[in-house]
């Protein structure tokens, strides 16, 4: 789905990545430039990626810090893996 932000299409996204859901967002400005913002971080759920991607893409418009994600990624190492 494509949402407007400001003049702004983003089209926000979540996939699987293993046992985890990772938010990604794209970004088209009115003047034609398009920024990708990549992989935004790890979650538990689809829905929850993909309102993170909409809330990083919307701060990235507005030209303000984007929200740091909740999960930092070496949190999500097996820590039986250390042991």
């Amino acid at each position: 789905m494509v949402l407007f932000h400001r003049g702004a299409a983003i089209q926000a996204s979540a996939i699987r990545h293993g046992h985890m859901f990772v938010g990604r967002a794209c970004i088209l400005k009115e003047d034609g430039e398009s920024t990708s913002l990549g992989d935004l971080g790890p979650f538990a759920s689809p829905a929850c990626a993909y309102e993170f991607a909409v809330r990083c893409a919307s701060a990235f418009v507005d030209g303000v810090p984007m929200p740091r994600c909740p999960i930092s990624k070496s949190s999500t190492v097996d820590d039986s893996a250390h042991h």
